[in-house]
């Protein structure tokens, strides 16, 4: 059975200021979605499956459903905050998205292979596919996943700050642990974060970061599953809380149960996390199409 591809798509884009997962930064019209799935198909993906918000469906379907179930099966789920395991409700007041722990959860009736995970807006390049593919056709622990981790200098935006799970490995190459760092800043003088605690940290741009881009089997829904239910006990009160992957696979790494591989890929990352980087984008794609990576037209 082929691994499936899912596309977390669901995130507001507040800082962007837009849809920016369903925004045209190829030749030919494209998203940076297109271009990741046809990344995708080509290192040997059967299926997508999206995570979207129920406000986007009529738009999504025309923009992607549309073109692209000619070419690879797709799918897609609501991330609603209404979906909550059995002896929760939804707080009155709650409007903020419950993280990404939460989207890949609501997508457990409908994946039942080994799967990879991207961001929507993140593009992640030709060789990064084939490294995750590789491991998700190739590892035969139920219990071991993997994470396709970049370099912290190469993920930063000129235009502000963003968050990074930095990641800490084992002379092995297995994840330590993983911290959820936001608010990272390139300035002139560095690359400067704050902490929990309200310090601030400086990085060398040499950190190992995760951008989102896992590989799991159906046994990871088991572990987010727990971790969930964890989250909601302690801080389902919380309007502004959310849990995300890193901190959820976390504790299950430091207890023994999971092991993460932490896999390196040759491409370079880039996204579109503020509208002042999609001229950027939009040059690399030109670029990459001119040296033949990719075609004028993409579907």
């Amino acid at each position: 059975m082929k691994p499936t591809l899912m596309v977390l798509a669901a995130g507001m884009g507040s800082r962007y200021g837009g849809n920016k997962q369903l925004d045209q930064v190829g030749p030919s019209g494209e998203t940076i979605i297109d271009y990741s799935i046809y990344d995708a198909k080509r290192a040997g993906f059967g299926k997508v499956v999206f995570v979207i918000r129920r406000d986007i469906e009529e738009q999504f379907r025309e923009t992607f459903v549309k073109r692209l179930s000619k070419v690879i099966e797709i799918d897609y789920v609501f991330q609603e905050l209404g979906n909550l395991p059995e002896g929760y409700s939804l707080p009155e007041g709650r409007q903020k998205p419950w993280g990404t722990s939460h989207a890949i959860l609501v997508t457990e009736p409908k994946i039942h292979e080994p799967f990879g995970v991207i961001n929507a807006d993140d593009y992640y390049g030709v060789d990064s596919f084939k490294v995750l593919y590789d491991f998700l056709t190739r590892d035969k622990s139920d219990t071991n996943y993997c994470i396709v981790g970049y370099r912290l200098g190469n993920t930063l935006s000129d235009h502000g700050h963003v968050n990074r799970g930095i990641c800490s490995v084992s002379n092995e190459g297995f994840l330590k642990n993983m911290v959820e760092t936001r608010g990272i800043e390139k300035r002139p003088d560095g690359i400067f974060a704050p902490d929990t605690q309200g310090n601030i940290n400086k990085y060398t741009g040499d950190e190992v970061v995760s951008m989102n881009l896992f590989g799991f089997k159906p046994s990871v829904y088991k572990y987010l599953n727990l971790e969930f239910r964890s989250f909601l006990k302690e801080k389902i009160g919380d309007s502004k809380s959310e849990l995300d992957i890193p901190t959820s696979l976390d504790k299950f790494v430091k207890k023994g149960e999971i092991t993460i591989q932490i896999l390196r890929s040759n491409s370079h990352w880039f996204g579109v996390t503020y509208r002042e980087d999609k001229p950027f984008v939009v040059e690399s794609i030109r670029k990459m199409v001119d040296q033949g990576i990719y075609p004028e037209k993409l579907f």
